[in-house]
């Protein structure tokens, strides 16, 4: 079997894992990045006869932010990274 070199995450698959990464058991959280924008002169000829003022928009960051309904882009903590209760220890008493 070929070694896999590729892997896709939609959206709601990305919040999941960083609701999971940080520990979050409640409340409803979204898809946020945070764009960047820098503007330069760009042509596709090497004469340069062509140039166009043109906007490069990287993607700085990555992230999570709450939110009060579902929709395509957010999960429900609660449902995706419930929280696991501590097991209570009862003891029994033990006659002598």
């Amino acid at each position: 079997m070929p070694e896999a070199t590729q892997y896709m995450f939609n959206h709601k698959e990305l919040v999941e894992m960083m609701i999971k990464k940080q520990g979050i058991h409640d409340g409803i959280w979204s898809l946020s990045m945070r764009f960047g924008m820098q503007a330069t002169n760009f042509g596709l000829n090497p004469d340069g006869a062509d140039i166009l003022p043109t906007a490069i928009i990287p993607v700085m960051e990555i992230g999570i932010n709450r939110v009060d309904k579902i929709n395509n882009i957010s999960v429900d903590a609660a449902q995706v990274n419930p929280q696991h209760k501590e097991p209570t220890m009862q003891f029994k008493r033990r006659r002598h």
